[in-house]
C-alpha cells in the first residue's frame, strides 16, 4: 500500500487500519505509562526536604497542591465567612477554584467508596486527557493530514505539562472543553458551544478568553479576504457568535457574583485571587488589569538577582516574540487562523489577568492546540524525534522539579 508516494510496510498499513480513536488510545496509553515512569523515578529521588517528604507515593503526587483545593471544595463546599489572616487580609481559600472537575471527581470516586476522592480525581483527569487527544486529532484533521494530526496527538500527550493528565488539577478537562468548542467553531457547528462554553466557565478560569475570541473570530470572517475564501458568516452565524459571546462573558463574571452573594463580600473572588499573589508582592492594593505582569518582572528580577529593568526588557521581548510567533510563523499560519485568534485572545487574557508564577507553565497549556498543531506540520524524522526528545526531557524537568522538588514558593505546579 502506497502513502504519499511510499510503499507502507505491512505493520505500517495494518496501524493505519485501526479507527482513529484507537490509534489515539494507543498512543496515549504508551505516553501516561511513561510519564508514571517519570514520577515513580521523581519519588525514589525525592529530597526529605520536598514537600511530598522522602518516599512519597503516586497518590500523593495526585493529590499534591492544588489539588487538595478541589478536593476540599468537593467535600466541604466553599467558606460562606472569607477566611483571615493574621493581618485581618483575605486568606488563601476555595473560592480561587471552579466546582466542575471537583465534583465530578467525587462523583467518580464514589462508586469506589468513601475517602476515593483521589481514585476520580485520577480516572477524570485520564479520561479528559484521552478526549482532548481525540478532539485534538478531529481538530488538527480539519488542516493537516493524517500523519500530522497524529503526531500533534504524540506531542500532547508526552508534552512538559502532560502530567497534568494524571494528577487532582482541572486542567486536563478544561482542556477537552476547550478543543471541543474550538472543533466546533472550526466546523461551524454552533449548537454545542451552549453547553461547552459553561462548563468550561466553571471549571477553571479562561473563558473570558474564549468571549475575546469569539469577538476577534467574528470580525475576522467579515474581513474581506476571509468572506472570499471561507464566505461571510451567514444571519445566523452573527446571531449564533453574538450570543455565544455574550453567554461566556456572563458566564466568566458570573464566579465573582455568586461568591459575593454566599459571603457577603462582593470582592470576595478577586480578594481571593489576590491572597496569592501577596505572598509574593506583600502588596494589599487592588486587582488592576495588566498590572500582574510588571510586578512580578521586578519580582522575578529579584529573585535572579538581575536589575529590575532587565527584568522588565525580558518581559517585552517574550511578549513580543509571543505574538510574532502566534501571528506570523509559518507553521502557525498553516493551520488556520481560528487556532491562531484564540492563542492570540488566551495570550491577552494571561497578561490582563495573571501574575507570572511558578505556575505560569501549567497557565500556558491552553496555547497547545496551535503550539502541537504547529510543531507537527514539519515531516522530518529527525526533526520529530528530536521535538519528541525535548518534549520528555521538558516534562521530566517539571515534574522532578515541582513534584520532587517542590519545597520552596517558586516550585509549586
Amino acid at each position: 500500500m502506497a502513502h504519499g508516494g511510499v510503499t507502507e510496510t505491512a505493520p505500517a498499513a495494518g496501524w493505519r487500519a485501526w479507527p482513529a480513536p484507537a490509534r489515539v488510545a494507543a498512543v496515549y496509553l504508551a505516553a501516561r505509562l511513561v510519564t508514571t515512569a517519570l514520577m515513580l523515578l521523581t519519588a525514589q529521588q525525592s529530597p526529605s526536604s520536598s514537600r511530598h517528604g522522602p518516599d512519597p507515593t503516586l497518590v500523593d503526587y495526585i493529590l499534591g497542591w492544588d489539588a487538595q483545593w478541589y478536593w476540599t471544595v468537593a467535600v466541604s463546599g466553599y467558606p460562606a465567612e472569607l477566611p483571615l489572616t493574621e493581618t485581618g487580609e483575605v486568606a488563601q481559600n476555595a473560592w480561587a477554584f471552579m466546582p466542575v472537575y471537583a465534583h465530578l471527581a467525587r462523583l467518580a470516586g464514589n462508586v469506589f467508596g468513601a475517602g476515593a476522592w483521589w481514585v476520580g480525581a485520577l480516572l477524570v483527569s485520564l479520561a479528559a486527557g484521552y478526549g482532548a487527544c481525540v478532539a485534538l486529532h478531529a481538530l488538527l484533521r480539519e488542516r493537516l493530514d493524517e500523519d500530522q494530526a497524529m503526531w500533534g496527538v504524540v506531542l500532547l500527550a508526552s508534552g512538559p505539562l502532560a502530567a497534568l493528565f494524571q494528577v487532582g488539577y482541572a486542567e486536563s478537562l478544561f482542556l477537552l472543553l476547550l478543543i471541543a468548542s474550538l472543533l466546533c467553531v472550526v466546523r461551524r457547528q454552533w449548537r454545542g458551544l451552549y453547553l461547552l462554553v459553561p462548563l468550561m466557565g466553571f471549571t477553571r478560569p479562561g473563558v473570558l478568553a474564549f468571549a475575546l475570541f469569539l469577538g476577534l473570530y467574528g470580525l475576522w470572517r467579515l474581513a474581506p479576504e476571509r468572506r472570499r475564501t471561507l464566505g461571510g458568516p451567514t444571519r445566523w452565524e452573527v446571531v449564533h457568535i453574538i450570543a455565544l459571546g455574550a453567554i461566556a462573558t456572563a458566564v466568566g463574571f458570573s464566579w465573582q457574583h455568586i461568591a459575593g452573594v454566599v459571603t457577603g463580600d462582593p470582592g470576595a473572588y478577586l480578594a481571593t485571587e489576590l491572597a496569592w499573589r501577596r505572598s509574593w508582592t506583600g502588596d494589599s492594593g487592588g486587582f488592576i488589569p495588566f498590572e500582574g505582569w510588571p510586578q512580578a518582572a521586578a519580582v522575578w528580577a529579584g529573585i535572579w538577582g538581575i536589575p529590575a529593568w532587565a527584568g522588565y526588557a525580558l518581559l517585552v521581548v517574550l511578549v513580543v516574540g509571543a505574538v510574532a510567533a502566534i501571528l506570523l510563523a509559518p507553521q502557525a499560519r498553516r493551520v488556520g487562523g481560528e487556532l491562531q485568534l484564540w492563542a492570540l485572545s488566551y495570550l491577552v487574557y494571561l497578561l490582563a489577568v495573571f501574575f507570572p508564577q511558578s505556575s505560569v507553565f501549567r497557565l500556558l497549556l491552553p496555547l497547545a492546540p496551535l503550539a502541537c498543531a504547529a510543531l507537527a506540520v514539519p515531516r522530518g524524522r529527525g526533526y520529530r524525534f528530536a521535538s519528541l526528545a525535548l518534549c520528555l526531557a521538558g516534562q521530566w524537568a517539571w515534574i522532578h522539579g515541582m513534584y520532587g522538588l517542590g519545597n520552596t514558593f517558586w516550585l509549586i505546579p
